[in-house]
C-alpha cells in the first residue's frame, strides 16, 4: 500500500476535522480577556458598562454562532462535493476559513467585538464544508480493509486540534491578554498548509467512476493512491455499486428523508450522530474552563487540567483542606468520559455515513448529518451556561439518559460492517427496511425498476 493514501488523510485533516477540533477548544482561554474586550468596546462605545447578562449574552453567542456558520457550511457540502468534487469542495471551503481568521485577528485593533462574531460566523461556514467533505473524500478514497482505519483518522485530527487549542492557549504560549486574537487567528496557519499540498493529489475514486463515469481516472487515481498491484477487485465492487444505482444521480436530502429504502439507515444516522452533541462531550470542551473551575480547580491551573482532555481524547482515538482530592477526582471523571466517547461515537460516527449509505445517497446523507450536528451544537452551546446555573451538579444527568438509551439501540439494531463491501451492508438494512409481506414486494418492484434503468 502506497503511502500516499496516508499523506492525504494528513493533508486532509490539516483544514478537515482539525479545523473543528481547533475551534472549539481555542475558544476557552481567552473567555476573560474577549468579555474584558465586550465591556471595554461597549463602555467608549456607549458610554455605560453593559450589565452582567449582556456580557453573558454576548459571549455566548460568540461561542454559538461557530455552530450557525457549520450549520450554513454542511447544507452546502453536498451540492459542492456533488458539483465540484470532493478535492475542489475541500479547497473552496478555506475561502471562509482565512476570511474568519483575518476578522478575528483584526477585531481588538478595530475595537469590533462583532468582528469576532463574524469570523467565527466565517469559520463556522469552514467547519460544516470541511467536517463533511474530509470524512467523505477520505473514506471513498480508502480500500474496503482500511476504510474504517482512515476515515477514523478524523475523529483522530478533531482531538488533535482539540489539543492544540488548549496548549495554544496555556499562558506560555498565546493564552495572554496581548495575544488574544493571535490565538483565534492560529487556524490560518493549517490552512494554507492544505492549499499548498492538496493540488498534487487526485479527487476520490468512487466520484470519478460512478458519478463521472471516468473509469481510467479512476484507476489512475487508485495507482497513485494505493500503489502499484492489483486491484481490480476493489475496482470491480465500485462498478458493482455504479450499477446498482442504475445511473441514478445523486440524491437530495429530501429524497433521503421520503425513500424507503434508507429509512433505518437514516434513523441510525439520526440517533447515533446526535451522541456527538447529546452525551455532552462538545459541551465540556467549549465550557471546559467554567466547569473545572465549578469543580473547584484553582484558576490559574484550569488551563493545565484542560489540556488533560485534549491528550485523553487523542490516546483514546488512538488506542480506539483534608478533601483537597476532591476536586481533581471531579476532573479524573471528566477524562474518563472524554475517553469513552473518544472510543466510542467519536470514533465510530466519521467511518459510518460512508459504510451505510451507497455512493447516491452519501452527500445527502452527509448534509443531513451536518445539520443535525450544528443545529445540536448551537442549542447546546447557547443553553448549556443557564444549565448549569439551574441544575447545578445535576446537568450532565440528561446526556446520561441519552447514552444508556443509545447504547441499547446499537446493541440491538445497528449491523456490524467492518470487512464488507457497501452493497452488503445495504442488504443487512434491507431486512428492516422492507420487513412483512408488503415490504418484501415493494423492495421487489425496486429491484426490479433498477435491472429496467440499468438496461435502458
Amino acid at each position: 500500500m502506497s503511502y500516499n493514501l496516508f499523506l492525504l488523510a494528513f493533508v486532509l485533516g490539516m483544514t478537515g476535522t482539525f479545523h473543528y477540533g481547533l475551534q472549539v477548544s481555542i475558544i476557552n482561554s481567552p473567555a476573560e480577556y474577549i468579555q474584558s474586550f465586550i465591556h471595554e468596546t461597549w463602555l467608549k462605545r456607549y458610554g455605560s458598562s453593559p450589565s452582567a447578562e449582556m456580557v453573558t449574552l454576548m459571549w455566548s453567542l460568540i461561542v454559538s454562532i461557530y455552530s450557525i456558520g457549520g450549520l450554513l457550511g454542511s447544507s452546502c457540502a453536498g451540492f459542492l462535493c456533488v458539483r465540484f468534487g470532493r478535492k475542489k469542495a475541500m479547497l473552496l471551503s478555506n475561502i471562509p476559513a482565512l476570511l474568519g481568521a483575518a476578522l478575528m485577528g483584526l477585531s481588538r485593533l478595530c475595537g469590533s467585538f462583532e468582528m469576532i462574531i463574524a469570523g467565527r460566523l466565517f469559520s463556522g461556514v469552514c467547519g460544516g464544508l470541511t467536517q463533511n467533505v474530509h470524512i467523505m473524500y477520505a473514506g471513498e478514497c480508502a480500500p474496503r480493509k482500511l476504510r474504517g482505519l482512515i476515515a477514523i483518522t478524523a475523529s483522530t485530527f478533531s482531538a488533535l486540534g482539540k489539543f492544540v487549542g488548549f496548549a495554544l492557549g496555556l499562558r506560555e504560549v498565546l493564552g495572554v491578554e496581548a495575544l488574544w486574537p493571535v490565538l483565534l487567528a492560529a487556524n490560518a496557519v493549517p490552512v494554507l498548509v492544505q492549499l499548498l499540498t492538496l493540488p498534487f493529489f487526485p479527487d476520490s475514486p468512487r466520484y470519478l467512476l460512478i458519478d463521472l463515469k471516468d473509469k481510467e481516472a479512476c484507476i489512475k487515481a487508485v495507482k497513485q493512491l494505493w500503489g502499484d498491484g492489483d486491484h481490480m477487485a476493489e475496482i470491480n465492487d465500485m462498478m458493482s455499486e455504479q450499477r446498482a444505482i442504475g445511473g441514478e444521480k445523486a440524491k437530495s436530502v429530501r429524497d433521503l428523508l421520503r425513500d424507503r429504502a434508507v429509512r433505518w439507515q437514516l434513523i441510525t444516522l439520526l440517533l447515533v450522530v446526535s451522541c456527538i452533541q447529546l452525551l455532552g462531550a462538545n459541551v465540556v470542551y467549549s465550557y471546559a474552563y467554567s466547569i473545572f473551575t465549578k469543580a473547584g480547580i484553582p484558576p490559574a491551573q484550569t488551563h493545565y487540567v484542560s489540556l488533560g482532555i485534549g491528550t485523553t481524547e487523542i490516546l483514546s482515538t488512538v488506542l480506539c483542606d483534608s478533601f483537597f482530592w476532591v476536586p481533581y477526582c471531579s476532573v479524573a471523571l471528566v477524562f474518563i468520559f472524554i475517553m469513552s466517547f473518544g472510543i466510542g461515537p467519536g470514533g465510530v460516527v466519521c467511518p459510518l455515513i460512508t459504510e451505510i449509505f451507497i455512493q447516491s445517497y452519501r452527500p445527502a446523507a452527509y448534509v443531513f448529518n451536518g445539520v443535525v450536528n450544528w443545529i445540536q451544537l448551537f442549542i447546546l452551546g447557547l443553553v448549556f451556561p443557564f444549565l448549569v446555573k439551574g441544575l447545578g451538579n445535576f446537568c450532565f444527568i440528561i446526556f446520561l439518559t441519552y447514552c444508556l438509551s443509545m447504547a441499547i439501540f446499537v446493541l440491538l439494531v445497528l449491523p456490524e460492517t467492518k470487512g464488507k463491501t457497501m452493497l452488503q451492508v445495504k442488504e443487512e438494512f434491507n431486512r428492516l427496511n422492507y420487513r412483512g409481506k408488503k415490504g418484501q414486494a415493494a423492495l421487489e418492484q425496486s429491484q426490479c425498476s433498477v435491472v429496467t434503468v440499468t438496461r435502458l
